[in-house]
């Protein structure tokens, strides 16, 4: 071709880059001439498609059409500059501002030609169009992420894809924001999220008003119910329907049920009683099974341990949706009024979350990206806890330390602003109608002493050791429900038979007859405060040795109750079961020192610490500071345990006391395991949760010091690969359904195995299977062929290019790279598989299935526990069924996942290392 000369100020070539001309029709006839040479060296490519005239001229209008868009054909009144373009302000120029709101441009310049072209264009000849800085669509026929349709029930997201596309949808966003529309357009689309904040904050304030007010209803309904005497109503509670009486036993307008039948016998009042309480504590209980099971299964137990899986990448259809919602909030009042030891805090995180995904559906940018939604799920699971203990601060750090995957800086400034508004909106609603925001909020006159560290140490120990038994006896208790369900009876009998025995035991003892949050609020509250002493903890001569036994005897029935009752089919926390234990041992224990103290005034410790007349020992204080040591040790949680606990009482004092007891609980906790209620639960559900703070030196102990090439599926064994070529729609589609594996990596052909990228089953079957697929919509017919490389030659009309739906930039590592630098790739990054590739030649894939099964593996045999086989010396691959590379039709491989339910609880199966994320079976898979 001729080569292209640098052109002068008035529009022709320069003498120093090629021959001169004295005229304009000379340089327009040596155009001409350059623009046929270009043409007939373009002829050389097509020779074989000219059989006749009509062929030609056709074969010679591409040829044009391939010419015209040569920025370089046209001329040049301005040398090309690669310079970046400064972006100029609305304001800047007067006539740029009746031109903001039409997105229209002014000319910078006189010799600007409308028409002409632009250099950087983006349209191609078929159609699509290169992506660009400045936010132009993406091209997916060059090298990146690859188009994707939606996430299957029971998959991971790809947090990768999900920002890229964020960050392409941004710049789109933010390149017509030079103009006045523009820039309002992207405050619009900022503020989408502060408003889904906003109504979750304000939605999830109602919520826990209305249970709270429903709640305390149902739960006096079991001892009486409200008159019309003093202008009472049925639908009020005790404390609603005694509002101004100091002495509820004043109260004229409550009825209990012996006096509403005219019983007045000792014993006749008392098993009439005794006989209601149990009757509509079952039908409370009974009525929550029953919704969970037919209307909502995902609102049984906490929804933490989901929440945190969720958030972590794992998709779960329907566990965020209305239905769900629904049924969680009305089965939560039932659960709770039924006097079993279950609470409504961790429930309440669910219930937020679920009105958070309700809103997000309003604004389709934030729906459509899983992990934008991700970080609003995150910024409401703050307002859950706000609500739930009246701790917006707690609830933040909660979401951090407990909840999160992924927590940058603005979901911090995003989860506080949440959990103010719901806690200002629980505030603005009062549904106790005592200003407090949770039952259970108390304020202390009086300071700790020194010696009082003694004990508050030994709360910390008996909360770890609480912790840590009371972890293992739940899961002994739910892996025994697992392996015998034939010997079990349904989910709905198991909630009657344990509510049934819970109630019966419940009422005789003065401490457990009472709802949780009452046994607690009482047990914190200092005894020159109290109003109403129903369980008799202030009366003279309380602070004996019988009442310390009646405290400890409480305690382990609670534990018994709540270990059987946390795992039930029916909505239940145990945050507050785990406080209510802690606090009857705090308050145990603290009547032991108070009787230590007045038997023995004259002992060292209290002579120069106590001071004469005054109260020394405040057992209220034992009560939340065991509350929040044993919290600790079940949930292995520390600094938001303190601020809630700090919330709580509101005594700063108290705050280095807690944090001793809180720290030594989570050291004992974690010498029985390191992992908590939740993240035990999470391993029994085996969902497919990487912590990624398991990293370090927490992480070695886990993984095997080896290179990631004995852990990985190997190419030259197990895995099974698709080629570039050689494929038609018939063989994929025959691929598909032969095989259960969740993706295929693509190699140019079985000799080089040079690796091109990866297709996901997801893509795959929406183009060759869905009805909206290239294959349906085009009536391609099944011996298409299609291909996973650049065909010059292919007619576009009659094959299929799946290009655009592979992933040509996968990520890959050296097969010689440290397994603990690929388990980092899947918990920082959020990776659900890595290639291995060796100067671009494939050997072999890991799976996030392969590194969960390592880990837990691990930890298992750590802690003595007999595990199965998984996989001998770690090189035997995922257990994939073996096979052949794909260099023909209908060869192929790919992830070997096997599709398993979470909630029914069938056995585990495993082949090898490629077991099962699930417990056992349904529609859906895994990665």
């Amino acid at each position: 071709m001729a080569s292209r000369s640098t052109m002068m100020d008035d529009g022709y070539p320069s003498s120093s880059a090629g021959p001169a001309f004295d005229s304009q029709h000379e340089w327009e006839e040596h155009r001409r001439a350059t623009i046929d040479d270009d043409r007939d060296e373009l002829d050389l490519l097509g020779e074989h498609d000219k059989i006749n005239n009509n062929n030609h001229n056709s074969h010679g209008g591409d040829n044009d059409m391939i010419l015209d868009e040569d920025p370089l054909r046209d001329d040049l009144t301005q040398p090309m500059s690669f310079k970046r373009k400064q972006k100029q302000s609305v304001f800047s120029q007067p006539s740029r501002f009746f031109s903001a709101f039409t997105k229209g441009r002014s000319p910078r310049n006189s010799h600007d030609v409308p028409d002409q072209p632009s250099l950087m264009s983006n349209t191609r000849l078929d159609g699509t169009q290169s992506g660009s800085k400045d936010g132009g669509p993406m091209d997916w026929y060059v090298e990146g992420p690859g188009r994707r349709v939606g996430y299957d029930d029971l998959t991971a997201i790809d947090w990768i894809f999900e920002y890229t596309k964020e960050r392409q949808r941004l710049r789109m966003l933010s390149s017509g924001s030079n103009s006045l529309v523009g820039w309002i357009r992207l405050l619009l689309d900022n503020s989408q999220a502060w408003i889904v904040l906003l109504l979750t904050g304000l939605a999830a304030g109602l919520l826990a008003a209305a249970i709270d007010v429903a709640t305390d209803w149902l739960a006096d309904l079991k001892f009486g119910f409200c008159s019309t005497v003093d202008g009472g109503a049925f639908h009020l509670s005790k404390s609603s329907c005694c509002l101004g009486y100091e002495d509820h036993a004043q109260c004229q307008g409550w009825y209990p049920w012996a006096k509403a039948f005219g019983i007045h016998s000792g014993g006749g009042k008392w098993f009439i009683e005794y006989f209601f309480y149990v009757l509509l504590a079952l039908l409370f209980a009974v009525s929550a099974a029953i919704l969970v099971k037919e209307y909502a299964i995902h609102a049984k137990h906490s929804g933490i341990p989901e929440i945190k899986t969720v958030l972590g990448g794992f998709v779960i259809r329907r566990f965020l949706g209305i239905q769900t919602l629904v049924t969680k909030s009305l089965g939560l009042v039932l659960a709770v009024a039924s006097g079993m030891w279950l609470g409504k805090e961790g429930p309440l995180v669910h219930v937020a979350c679920c009105c958070a995904n309700v809103f997000i559906k309003l604004f389709p940018s934030i729906n459509n990206n899983e992990a934008r939604k991700r970080e609003i799920l995150s910024a409401a699971a703050a307002s859950g806890i706000s609500v739930a203990f009246g701790s917006p601060i707690g609830g933040v750090l909660f979401s951090l330390e407990q909840l999160s995957y992924y927590f940058p800086d603005k979901t911090m400034w995003q989860s506080f602003v949440c959990a103010m508004t719901a806690a200002v909106t629980l505030q603005a609603l009062d549904p106790f109608r005592s200003g407090k925001l949770v039952l259970y909020q108390v304020k202390y006159s009086s300071g700790w002493h020194g010696f009082e560290s003694v004990p508050f140490v030994l709360l910390g120990i008996a909360g770890g050791i609480y912790g840590g038994l009371f972890i293992k006896a739940n899961m002994r208790v739910a892996e025994w429900k697992k392996s015998n369900p034939r010997w079990l009876p349904g989910p709905v009998t198991q909630v009657a038979i344990v509510a049934g025995l819970t109630a019966l035991i419940n009422y005789p003892n003065t401490y457990m007859r009472a709802q949780t949050s009452e046994l607690v609020s009482n047990l914190f509250t200092e005894c020159a405060k109290i109003v109403d002493d129903q369980f008799g903890l202030c009366k003279t001569g309380a602070a004996s040795f019988g009442t310390i036994a009646l405290l400890i005897f409480a305690a382990v029935l609670g534990f018994f109750f709540a270990a059987f009752t946390f795992g039930l089919q029916i909505p239940a926390g145990i945050i507050l079961p785990s406080m209510a234990i802690g606090a009857l041992t705090g308050r145990a224990l603290g009547i032991l020192m108070e009787l230590f103290q007045r038997s023995a005034p004259n002992f060292p410790l209290f002579l120069h610490q106590c001071e004469p007349d005054i109260p020394c020992i405040t057992p209220g204080t034992y009560a939340i500071i065991g509350a929040a040591a044993f919290l600790a040790g079940v949930t292995r949680m520390t600094v938001s345990i303190v601020v809630i606990t700090f919330e709580l009482t509101g005594a700063l004092t108290y705050v280095l006391p807690i944090m001793i007891s809180v720290m030594i609980s989570k050291w004992v906790g974690d010498a029985f395991s390191r992992r908590g209620i939740y993240e035990s639960w999470i391993g029994f559900q085996s969902y497919p949760y990487l912590d990624p703070n398991n990293s370090g030196e927490d992480l070695s102990p886990l993984i095997p010091d080896v290179p990631a090439s004995q852990i990985m599926t190997r190419l030259d064994s197990d895995l099974i690969v698709l080629t570039a070529t050689g494929h038609t729609i018939a063989s994929l589609t025959k691929i598909l359904e032969t095989t259960p594996y969740r993706g295929y990596p693509v190699i140019s052909n079985p000799r080089d195995a040079v690796l091109l990228g990866y297709i996901s089953r997801a893509e795959l079957s929406y183009v060759l299977l869905s009805p909206h697929g290239r294959a349906a919509a085009g009536r391609l017919p099944p011996e298409t062929e299609c291909f996973f490389s650049h065909q010059p030659l292919a007619d576009p009309l009659a094959t299929l290019d799946l290009r655009p739906w592979m992933d040509q930039t996968p990520l890959t590592l050296p097969g010689r790279s440290p397994l603990h630098l690929a388990v980092s790739y899947f918990q920082k990054l959020g990776v659900t598989y890595v290639l291995f590739a060796e100067r671009g030649v494939l050997q072999g894939l890991l799976t996030r299935k392969d590194v969960w099964h390592v880990m837990n593996g691990a930890e298992e045999r750590g802690r003595g526990v007999g595990v199965d086989n998984m996989g001998g010396n770690y090189g035997n691959g995922s257990g994939i069924s073996g096979g052949r590379m794909g260099g023909g039709r209908g060869e192929s491989a790919g992830l070997g996942v096997e599709r398993r339910d979470y909630f029914q609880g069938q056995d585990r199966t495993r082949e090898g290392r490629s077991g099962s994320f699930a417990a056992s079976t349904n529609e859906g898979s895994i990665l």
